[in-house]
């Protein structure tokens, strides 16, 4: 049979093996991107361009990024030939929902985006981890890029293909392992944060430090002034260094197939405190701060932890202006609460409730085993009381 010119023409011979043979079924995915840093929207811009480039482009952001910098980053979209359609969502954690993520389904539907367009994610963590998930089930999955603007998602949400909406029974409960086609940081978009979220950032940049990098941790110590006043320069090179510790982490388990995961430090408190405060009063970077406070104590109380190095964890916590205990924490959050979320997320997670305690800067252990004790002496400890004022706030008792 003759065929035209151009038909792509496939041809198979597949044997079949005997009847009683076991079948198997093979998919292996492993995905490489790049994470690149730019100090201008023009080149941010150009970076993408390199990345999507002749794909049409669907952006969600949220209104109080898009108020901040939408018009500019959709002029130079403009003017470098990039065809763009823009949604927005309300900020903040509560947020980043079902019914958020359905209306994005919708909003695409409705588009004339195709399977290979790519879906921008243009924000801080919720607005990324949202879109990111409406990007795995749309079409059955759809390439996307963040673009992350705040401190948090250039040090963590951005990277590593976690993407997820809250459920009231806990957080990022339903979610996937999606992999962004490229994450592009620009440190003008970091100049208009709010102290509060720069402060929310850096816990998770802490994090990694203590878990991996006490190179990371040292340069959190050394620089933190400069780190609080947005200088541009250190900025990026905290964003940088965040970055290439975590890119190292997840390679080694992209897929999370091992429980065991030393970026959970902070987590397991920390998101049990997100689910009983309502997703929203108390920010994600504080509620890690928080979650890292306790596990410290847990470990020091366990005789694993140094005291030098609990004492150095929990002084960069204070001098950030970070929650290191329950009052300092933005709303309340009663300790038999918090066991209570535990206890959800114990059922999740195959019946067993890991925590991540670090032993020294750039060390931690793994286990179990924390008894409900533990946890509830960490979540309820309080700095001594002092009778001077002045001395009080000097307090640095782990």
């Amino acid at each position: 049979m003759s065929l035209p010119p151009g038909i792509h023409v496939i041809h198979d011979a597949i044997a079949l093996p005997a009847p009683h043979d076991t079948v198997r079924a093979r998919a292996v995915h492993r995905a490489e991107y790049p994470v690149v840093f730019a100090d201008s929207v023009e080149e941010a811009v150009k970076h993408l361009r390199t990345v999507v480039p002749d794909q049409r482009i669907a952006l969600v952001t949220d209104d109080t990024v898009a108020a901040l910098h939408g018009r500019e980053l959709r002029e130079e979209l403009h003017r470098q030939g990039v065809e763009t359609t823009v949604t927005t969502i309300a900020p903040g954690e509560a947020s980043k929902t079902l019914r958020t993520a359905e209306r994005l389904l919708d909003w695409l539907a409705g588009s004339r985006m195709r399977r290979r367009d790519v879906l921008v994610a243009f924000g801080g963590g919720v607005v990324i981890d949202t879109a990111g998930w409406v990007a795995s089930a749309y079409m059955r999955g759809m390439p996307y890029v963040n673009l992350p603007t705040t401190l948090l998602a250039g040090v963590d949400a951005a990277l590593g293909g976690k993407v997820a909406v809250d459920h009231p029974q806990a957080k990022n409960l339903i979610g996937a392992f999606h992999q962004p086609t490229a994450v592009i940081a620009a440190t003008p978009w970091l100049s208009t944060l709010p102290a509060r979220h720069v402060r929310a950032g850096l816990a998770e940049a802490v994090k990694k430090g203590v878990i991996a990098s006490p190179a990371l941790f040292e340069l959190i110590e050394r620089d933190l002034p400069e780190i609080l006043a947005l200088e541009p320069s250190t900025l990026r090179r905290l964003v940088h260094g965040a970055a290439t510790v975590k890119c190292a982490l997840i390679d080694r388990d992209p897929y999370e197939e091992d429980l065991r995961r030393p970026l959970n430090f902070g987590h397991t408190i920390g998101h049990a405190v997100e689910t009983v405060t309502g997703y929203g009063p108390v920010l994600h970077g504080e509620a890690v701060a928080f979650g890292m406070a306790c596990a410290a104590r847990i470990s020091l109380g366990r005789g694993w932890m140094t005291g030098t190095a609990s004492t150095r964890l929990l002084t960069v916590l204070r001098r950030a202006g970070l929650p290191c205990d329950r009052a300092q924490l933005p709303a309340p959050a009663d300790p038999g609460a918090v066991l209570a979320a535990l206890e959800k997320i114990r059922l999740i997670r195959d019946g067993r409730l890991r925590f991540v305690l670090p032993t020294d800067i750039g060390t931690s252990a793994i286990t179990d085993d924390v008894t409900d004790d533990e946890i509830r002496q960490a979540l309820s400890w309080s700095p001594d009381p002092d009778p001077d004022p002045r001395t009080a706030r000097r307090n640095t008792a782990p």
